[in-house]
């Protein structure tokens, strides 16, 4: 009988050895082809291990964090136009005359009853001095029946005047007193139109804008510059209709523009009002002054609306994907899925965050290195380690 040959672990069949000698029982080319069949059939048995191996997921090594409830500071991002706090057109009284000088232009920052504009005065002048002469002659007239007025008191109390004469007397004098009124109020009226041929500032401000010109004939009433108030100015910062009931008048701001520099401002008032379309409210900030800033201009703001409750992650943990904050939440099969997020407010620390909730496990730790499906190995952080530096990651760990 044959003796049966040892096998190796795929099976074929390995020659033994009696003593010293090697057993063959067929001729020496069957003996090597046998040799080199097993040969191949071994190699493509160990092939088919390293398959298997390299087929094998791999798993990446994170640490997680829990979402909890945290009073963190909130900063409300704005952005909007730059107005006028208080725009004031200023315009002609008395029309029909000619400019005779502009002493301001654009730009230029006036106070109250600063002269801006000179109207020709020669017709207001002649005016003037008619109402004078009428006032003049008024006042004679008044005179003179007060002493007859006296007169006729007098023969009265005599028995030498009649009741009638008197009367007249009378009437005539207060006719007279009210010719003097009259006069006067002519008067008043002729210097009130003198004083307005020179047009001045109602209130101290910057002009904006200027529409007349030397030479130019003025109307009454047409705008002739417009200032800002104060000089003040204000951005009308638009907000979202979410953060609208978080703000509240004296909340501090910092304006950001690419054209001036960074400046600073306090919440004026909230609009009531939200745009149906945009779902967006109106905050206006009042800017400080010296900002550099001119009306119409883009600006934005960051708005510090103090410290308000939320859900925290750890600062690390947010990424941004697309221009996306979002965080890789862990799931129940160790797998991982990029949740969007709406950052509300950071520290170096913590972040306050929208759209997760509490409880939920966030990837710290290797969450940089992290795609959508990703499967992952958490490691528990050893007591009293340090915790891993941000965005690092652990080498990808082999079944």
């Amino acid at each position: 009988m044959r003796e049966a040959l040892p096998r190796t672990g795929c099976g074929l069949p390995v020659p033994m050895a009696t003593g010293d000698l090697l057993v063959v029982r067929a001729s020496t080319i069957r003996a090597f082809g046998l040799a080199v069949a097993f040969t191949a059939a071994l190699a493509a048995c160990h092939g088919g291990d390293t398959k298997k191996e390299e087929a094998a997921p791999a798993s990446q090594t994170v640490t997680v964090a829990t979402a909890t409830r945290t009073d963190l500071p909130r900063v409300i991002s704005a952005s909007g136009s730059v107005s006028a706090w208080e725009e004031v057109p200023v315009g002609a009284e008395t029309g029909g005359l000619v400019a005779t000088a502009v002493l301001v232009d654009e730009g230029s920052y006036v106070r109250q009853g600063q002269p801006l504009v000179q109207l020709n005065t020669a017709l207001l002048a002649a005016q003037l001095r008619q109402q004078q002469a009428a006032l003049q002659t008024a006042e004679a007239n008044a005179a003179r029946d007060d002493a007859a007025l006296a007169r006729s008191q007098e023969l009265k109390e005599r028995g030498f005047l009649s009741q009638a004469s008197l009367d007249t007397a009378l009437a005539n004098q207060r006719s007279s007193q009210a010719g003097v009124a009259q006069a006067r109020a002519g008067l008043s009226q002729a210097q009130t139109q003198l004083s307005q041929a020179t047009i001045r500032a109602p209130v101290s401000g910057l002009i904006i804008s200027r529409n007349v010109t030397r030479g130019q004939i003025v109307a009454a009433g047409t705008e002739l510059f417009r200032m800002v108030r104060d000089g003040r100015l204000e951005l009308d910062a638009q907000v979202p209709e979410t953060d609208l009931p978080l703000l509240r008048s004296g909340m501090t701001a910092e304006i950001v523009s690419d054209q001036a520099v960074t400046t600073t401002g306090s919440v004026r008032i909230v609009t009531p009002e939200v745009d149906p379309e945009t779902r967006l409210g109106v905050a206006r900030i009042a800017l400080a002054a010296g900002n550099g800033l001119r009306p119409g201009m883009f600006a934005r703001a960051t708005i510090d609306a103090g410290t308000q409750p939320g859900v925290s992650v750890p600062t690390a943990s947010v990424l941004y994907r697309e221009n996306r904050a979002g965080v890789f939440v862990l799931q129940a099969d160790s797998t991982v899925r990029f949740t969007p997020v709406t950052v509300a407010g950071r520290t170096d620390q913590r972040t306050s965050v929208g759209n997760i909730e509490p409880g939920a496990r966030v990837v710290v730790s290797g969450a940089g290195f992290l795609s959508e499906g990703d499967r992952v190995t958490v490691q528990a952080a050893a007591p009293g380690a340090s915790a891993p530096a941000p965005g690092a990651a652990t080498a990808p760990a082999r079944k």
